[in-house]
């Protein structure tokens, strides 16, 4: 009897702590968005969304980018903590190479709908915690973008484009250059052993340009991260069609290290950096404790550049609507406090410092923890701390090594010089070669 109790309680408990994280974090958002309505950025307005994906369907590839005209497709997708399904409708407000909205009307860069509705919804199934899962294909029969260049993909609800839901970045790219570059350790002193380097050059043979100097924009992307992007550097020089940004100061970034990682795909066997599992009404991860590598040496190993894997390996076939969600706990060992607050980072948290991922200091244990909700999966992750700008900085708890391995995407935008938008033209992704 007193076994029967003391079960009852944990999961009366669990229940209690679930609900209040969702009411917590769902009222943080509330007045972020409250304060700074729309962002043209990869945003969740309402926290009882979890898990969006926005990539190219189909295929590996996470950059939501896919091309004019062609069979092409992303895809996204967002699960609904509720047993109850919504109507969302979504939209596409065009924008410029920095990302801020186009003058150009919407029938000026999309042919049928301006608007449309989710359709494509689906219930969890076999699973403790319920949620609604939502999915999307880009274009499709009644919304196609007709124009190359950077959208932002809205999500509301109620047919109010103001109960805003999430934004999410895409790209439209007209393949119309050539791109070359490299990744490589940085060649001045001060940086050759904690950034790397890209050079890289544009031919636009066969392309009309008349003011390649005024009217071309580079941006420079690293592991799909937004937050640390580099644009609006001129280039070096331009000569017989090729525009060349070969600086050894301009493109620097810092190489980090490889990313941690944890899986919990398998709830029911040995998960790779998970101490023990336990359950009452719903799933808890306990992870191993991390410790910090800031002052170690680098040691290179296998890993995905910071992406998750959605997926269910106990007996599943589908981990979008049947993978669980799990109460996942992040341990930081750390003999005293730093200065600067810890969080968990990864394009899991939208490569954002999110409250929900702040991590808080155990005195007593001497170190940081957070727990969090995170859909069955593997994750990659790293520890950063806040700097005096509020972004993310790795040195304290990752470091940083010229070494690492890194994927970097290079995006070359040339305004249309008749309707004055900002059309993406090539786009080039390759990794760091040590």
């Amino acid at each position: 009897m007193k076994t029967c109790s003391t079960k009852l309680w944990n999961s009366t408990k669990t229940c209690i702590a679930l609900l209040f994280f969702l009411l917590l974090t769902n009222t943080v958002v509330k007045a972020q968005n409250d304060n700074n309505q729309l962002v043209f950025d990869n945003i969740t307005y309402d926290k009882t969304v979890q898990t969006v994906l926005l990539s190219k369907y189909g295929v590996d590839d996470r950059y939501p980018i896919m091309t004019l005209n062609s069979s092409e497709m992303l895809q996204l997708s967002f699960d609904i903590i509720a047993k109850r399904p919504e109507h969302f409708q979504y939209t596409l407000v065009y924008c410029d190479a920095g990302w801020n909205p186009s003058p150009l009307r919407q029938n000026e860069y999309l042919n049928g709908m301006t608007f449309d509705e989710i359709r494509d919804v689906q219930f969890s199934n076999s699973t403790f915690v319920k949620y609604i899962h939502y999915s999307l294909l880009l274009p499709n029969e009644n919304m196609k973008p007709s124009i190359a260049g950077n959208y932002l993909l809205k999500v509301y609800r109620n047919f109010d484009e103001d109960q805003l839901v999430l934004t999410r970045r895409m790209m439209v790219l007209n393949p119309s250059i050539a791109i070359d570059g490299s990744a490589k350790m940085a060649q001045t002193a001060q940086n050759r052993y904690t950034k790397q380097e890209i050079n890289f050059s544009v031919n636009y043979k066969g392309y009309t340009m008349p003011n390649p100097l005024g009217d071309v924009t580079a941006v420079v992307m690293q592991n799909a991260r937004w937050d640390n992007a580099i644009s609006n550097v001129k280039p070096l020089f331009v000569n017989d069609n090729v525009i060349d940004y070969n600086f050894t100061d301009k493109f620097l970034f810092n190489g980090s290290n490889e990313f941690r990682y944890v899986d919990f795909r398998n709830l029911r066997g040995v998960s790779l950096n998970v101490r023990t599992k336990t359950f009452d009404s719903l799933y808890h991860v306990i992870m191993n404790i991390d410790e910090s590598r800031g002052s170690k040496q680098y040691f290179q190993y296998l890993d995905n550049n910071g992406r998750r894997i959605i997926q269910n390996k106990d007996n599943s076939s589908n981990g979008e609507l049947d993978g669980d969600y799990t109460m996942t706990n992040f341990y930081l060992s750390s003999l005293d406090p730093v200065p600067q607050e810890v969080y968990v980072f990864g394009e899991f948290t939208d490569w954002k410092l999110k409250p929900e991922f702040k991590m808080d200091y155990n005195s007593n244990r001497g170190r940081y923890d957070l727990e969090v909700l995170l859909k069955q999966g593997r994750y990659e992750y790293f520890y950063v701390t806040k700097d005096e700008e509020g972004k993310p900085s790795e040195f304290t708890f990752e470091g940083s090594s010229s070494q690492a391995e890194n994927e970097y995407l290079i995006l070359i935008y040339h305004k249309n010089v008749k309707y004055k938008y900002d059309e993406l033209i090539g786009a080039r992704k390759f990794t760091t070669t040590m």
